[in-house]
């Protein structure tokens, strides 16, 4: 399947212009995704996507990809998706970075994925803790699950729980840039700068436009690194 459709069911998609109605624009712009998801569901396999991403030098049909990735892609395409954060062009590494985080949500069975969502919505925290614990107890394999958990752990103030959890979630999905800069800013909580400049420095390796520059280099020259 060639580029040159991709590209043009994308530049179907409505840019927003100043002094556009944002709540019409936003509007447009659902109706115009599902049709969009819709054309590519229909003409376009896992693995096209992936090769066009990656290897095609048609910029707009790398954001084309990208942006369809998150919207079809499974976990399985984390990895071409986490290279894609290293293109040239700021638009594919900004939808690379949107689509793993919805790869990330993706990464559980159907059924696991909605409970983590669920979780996620609970808004009395005791019973959103459990949720997350039942649900890594039936999916311990589910990085995003332990990831949010960890995320529980440091708006509680329980930081090396949260370490914990950031480090399994590294350990299965080495490319979360969230959960090393997460872990960087547990060990700040710690007042462990060295570990904490060791871990943004992974975060920024991952993701290079993590906007975490200045605080790396504040760490480096506090401490000598």
């Amino acid at each position: 399947m060639s580029a040159s459709l991709l590209v043009e069911f994308f530049n179907q998609l409505p840019m927003f212009q100043a002094g556009d109605d944002e709540e019409l624009w936003a509007a447009g712009l659902q109706e115009a995704m599902r049709a969009f998801r819709a054309e590519v569901q229909q003409r376009y396999n896992e693995g096209t996507l992936q090769r066009l991403l990656i290897s095609c030098e048609d910029v707009k049909a790398r954001q084309a990809a990208a942006l369809a990735l998150g919207l079809v892609g499974t976990f399985a395409s984390v990895p071409v998706v986490a290279a894609a954060l290293h293109d040239d062009d700021a638009l594919v590494r900004r939808f690379a970075a949107d689509t793993l985080w919805e790869l990330w949500f993706r990464g559980g069975t159907p059924e696991q994925n909605a409970r983590l969502r669920e979780a996620m919505l609970e808004p009395n925290p005791a019973k959103a803790r459990w949720q997350l614990d039942a649900l890594i107890q039936d999916a311990p394999d589910f990085a995003e699950a332990h990831n949010q958990r960890a995320i529980w752990h440091f708006r509680q103030g329980e930081f090396l729980r949260a370490v914990e959890d950031c480090e399994v979630v590294l350990r299965l999905n080495p490319y979360h840039f969230g959960a090393a800069a997460g872990l960087g800013q547990c060990y700040l909580k710690l007042q462990r700068p060295q570990a904490a400049l060791r871990a943004f420095r992974q975060a920024v390796a991952i993701n290079p436009d993590l906007d975490l520059h200045e605080t790396i280099r504040m760490l480096e020259e506090l401490h000598g690194e």
